[in-house]
């Protein structure tokens, strides 16, 4: 599946705000290209909600694991929670993992190189074997920052 596949899959959700900084943005240069998804029906970027998706298209001076300077690759991350984590990769995010991760695989479901602990997980260029993963990961993690989003709102904090 390409990206604008993807992208196009991410855009159809109600509430959704993605953010892709460009050049001329007020955002740094080092994430032009890339694309950050927050539930936000009110259009504004959420001041203490990190986004629920990304896509990074290159490395970051933090995280070069992925490999992903050379053209054509991409990851897409997901926040997941702890629960699908460990279903999906058969380990809590929270403990050190028993085998060494090659973070570079494609289309492999893999835990997010720094945000595992957090739940995050990972598919560098998604494709035959991982795509209808990704996409229904991608609808629940919508999902689960709207109820964020609305219990939030409903209880005034």
């Amino acid at each position: 599946m390409s990206m604008d596949q993807i992208l196009t899959a991410i855009r159809h959700a109600d509430g959704v705000l993605e953010l892709a900084p460009a050049p001329g943005d007020p955002f740094p240069e080092l994430a032009w290209g890339d694309h950050f998804f927050y539930y936000a029906p009110d259009g504004q970027v959420p001041q203490r909600e990190q986004p629920y998706a990304t896509i990074v298209t290159k490395n970051y001076p933090d995280d070069a694991s992925g490999d992903l300077d050379p053209p054509g690759r991409w990851r897409l991350n997901i926040h997941v929670g702890r629960r699908v984590f460990t279903e999906l990769l058969g380990t809590d995010p929270r403990e050190n993992p028993a085998t060494a991760v090659d973070f570079t695989a494609v289309d492999v479901v893999l835990p997010h190189p720094l945000y595992r602990r957090q739940g995050w997980i990972s598919i560098i260029n998604p494709d035959a074997r991982t795509t209808a993963l990704a996409v229904d990961l991608l609808r629940a993690a919508h999902d689960d920052a709207r109820r964020r989003v609305t219990r939030r709102t409903s209880t005034g904090s």
